[in-house]
């Protein structure tokens, strides 16, 4: 049993050391390093507890209690996907609506180009002429 919570603690604190310099190098940011350090303080005190996994399993009616962490890390996994998915659709949609304002800004700057076109002067006067 104490092997088992060596293991997890080392995993836990590796976890933990990996996200830090991850962040140092600036390959990973604040709200993303937030998530990992949890993942990481998790896994360090459910693998240092297992008592706590136990009284986990029978607060919640799950009889074989080694599950739980799986079910808990795999509904965590669904939620970050979730979230990726949610931010993706926002970003695909702020991009959407960035090249359509784009293309309108193209489109006025090649009308005004018409505009200032030798030639364009004489149509400006003969349309408003009429």
């Amino acid at each position: 049993m104490l092997d088992a919570q060596i293991t997890a603690a080392i995993l836990g604190i590796g976890l933990a050391g990996a996200i830090f310099y991850l962040v140092r190098r600036d390959h990973l940011h604040g709200p993303f390093a937030a998530w990992w350090l949890m993942v990481a303080a998790a896994t360090l005190v459910l693998g240092m507890f297992p008592a706590l996994v136990v009284w986990l399993g029978m607060l919640t009616g799950i009889n074989y209690a080694p599950v739980l962490p799986i079910i808990i890390g795999l509904s965590m996994v669904l939620l970050r996907l979730l979230k990726l998915d949610i931010d993706r659709s926002r970003q695909e949609r702020q991009m959407r609506r960035l090249t359509q304002k784009l293309a309108i800004l193209e489109q006025e700057i090649e009308h005004l180009r018409r505009e200032r076109q030798p030639g364009a002067e004489s149509d400006r006067n003969r349309r408003d002429e009429r």
